[in-house]
């Protein structure tokens, strides 16, 4: 729920914003369709190419979530942690 994720951000020092609900909302997508957390390889290549480069870069994701925007936006999407280069 929001609810939670909104908890479990405050936990990790994370104020949501739209930029980080949409990074959640994007992996919580790919999860449902793939039935598997997308590494951080993976989610620059298709926030790429879903949102574009400015939303897709490497750099922005990180300043998002400073403790890797795999694994931290996973661990407050609810779902489990990323397999492979995280």
């Amino acid at each position: 729920t929001p609810e939670l994720a909104e908890l479990i951000a405050k936990s990790e020092q994370i104020d949501m914003t739209p930029d980080h609900w949409e990074v959640v909302n994007f992996l919580r997508e790919y999860y449902e369709e793939y039935q598997i957390a997308a590494a951080v390889r993976i989610l620059v290549k298709e926030m790429t190419k879903k949102f574009g480069k400015e939303k897709g870069d490497q750099k922005a994701l990180y300043a998002l979530f400073p403790y890797g925007p795999a694994k931290q936006a996973c661990k407050i999407a609810g779902l489990p942690k990323p397999t492979g280069c995280v």
